[in-house]
């Protein structure tokens, strides 16, 4: 008789080996240079707009066709993920960001960059929640948040090292170098995934033929041999709940709330952050000087996720998200009255990294917190689509605001998202966890 092995079982209870150590590693590295191109129009959107003698609000449209292309790329990449494997769908989402990134560098008009960067937004939102899922599966249960997050942390560090490179090197080679960089670097790592990157164990799990596979790869972890004629099984997935359930008795406000944090927190973090180097050259700062605001406030983010996420499930969410709002809203009224103070600008730009990024961390407990464990992954996902939501709305108004106001107004209209963030948190009906969560009320 042979015997059953069940993968999570198997990964729960061994050591970390070094065969996940690289494909944690080979995740995070996807992460970094899906950060560094997502973020690539904004540090070079000053010297497009130069080039191309766009006017400001001319950028918008550009800006707003890369976050479309994450937001299509997110749910129909996604679902490739499950039917065809996390492996392939992973390298084809690199080379699709990668070779539309490389192509960026020869365009010759603001069309031709759109269509790009429409085509790069769906590889690079496409390739987060699938690698996201295969670092998840190859972790144990115990470290899956941490993994999860760290690999996350791609994503700004990318940003933030883009922003340096920006800083360093454009003045020498154009902002064409730097799409250069973002679409040559990711080819060569995807030489690197085609030859490291493994299958989703329960994906190989569940085709015939792959049982030998998935049993050498599991003998690896485990570091013990495994029975030939071993039978592998996977938890069922969980039962598909409708969008009809998020407004059941009881959750009615929370869902709308909730929603309504997510769109407007996006709006001005991606608002804030896409024209963050266009608004700090307006204000008077070297062009080639701009870049290191996405730095600064990448870099507070990297430094502020971490103590945030472990100390986040001991703390009340809706508290913690009431004052980094807060927060966040005096940041921009700061801003907006700092002139070309510039020691004072990168200061209030670096608390902008809590003030107004911190709640991508804390927005994450706030669905754990605010809804039954049988609705959470229906009320995730449909709270990050909101999320996409306000992220095309902020990326595409900022330039009018720009160049309604000037960059006070800009920043002075950066608080009234935040503002409306704040006022939908404090909708939210919870009550106290004896370990300080919050828990809807039903």
């Amino acid at each position: 008789m042979s015997q059953t092995c069940n993968i999570p079982d198997v990964i729960d209870h061994a050591a970390l080996s070094s065969f996940q150590w690289r494909v944690f590693a080979l995740c995070f590295l996807v992460a970094i240079f899906d950060g560094f191109d997502t973020q690539a129009i904004a540090y070079t959107g000053p010297a497009i707009i130069e080039a191309l003698q766009l006017s400001t609000s001319g950028l918008a449209p550009i800006l707003s066709a890369g976050i479309v292309g994450m937001a299509l790329g997110a749910m129909t990449l996604g679902l490739f993920g499950d039917r065809f494997g996390r492996r392939p769908t992973v390298m084809g989402a690199v080379a699709l960001f990668a070779l539309a990134t490389l192509a960026t560098a020869f365009a010759t008009n603001a069309e031709q960059i759109l269509v790009l960067r429409f085509l790069a937004g769906l590889g690079m939102g496409g390739a987060t929640p699938v690698l996201l899922a295969l670092a998840s599966e190859y972790g144990p249960a115990r470290l899956r948040g941490a993994i999860v997050t760290g690999i996350l942390l791609g994503l700004p560090a990318g940003a933030m090292l883009g922003g340096l490179l920006a800083a360093q090197v454009m003045p020498l080679i154009g902002w064409q170098g730097i799409f250069l960089a973002g679409g040559v670097l990711p080819l060569v790592l995807l030489v690197g995934l085609y030859f490291a990157l493994p299958e989703s164990l329960q994906f190989l799990a569940s085709r015939s033929g792959e049982t030998e596979q998935v049993r050498r790869i599991l003998a690896r972890i485990s570091s013990r041999p495994l029975a030939e004629d071993v039978r592998f099984s996977v938890p069922e997935a969980a039962t598909r709940t409708s969008v009809r359930a998020l407004f059941g008795p009881g959750l009615a406000r929370n869902t709308l709330a909730v929603w309504l944090t997510y769109l407007f927190n996006w709006v001005a973090w991606f608002m804030f952050l896409s024209w963050l180097p266009t608004v700090l050259k307006t204000a008077g700062l070297p062009v080639e000087q701009a870049p290191l605001g996405t730095v600064t406030v990448n870099a507070v983010f990297i430094l502020c996720a971490i103590p945030l996420s472990i100390l986040l499930p001991r703390l009340n969410t809706r508290n913690v998200l009431l004052g980094l709002f807060t927060l966040g809203v005096l940041v921009s009224l700061g801003l907006s009255l700092s002139g070309d103070n510039w020691a004072l600008v990168f200061l209030l730009v670096g608390a902008a990294g809590l003030g107004i990024g911190g709640q991508q961390i804390a927005l994450n407990y706030l669905v754990v917190s605010a809804y039954p464990t049988s609705l959470r992954a229906t009320a995730t996902g449909w709270a990050i689509g909101l999320g996409r939501v306000g992220a095309i709305i902020g990326s595409a108004l900022g330039g009018t605001f720009l160049e309604w106001g000037g960059v006070g107004g800009f920043y002075l209209a950066l608080a009234v998202p935040l503002l409306l963030a704040l006022v939908a948190v404090a909708l939210i009906r919870g009550s106290e966890k004896p370990s300080g969560g919050l828990v809807a009320a039903h």
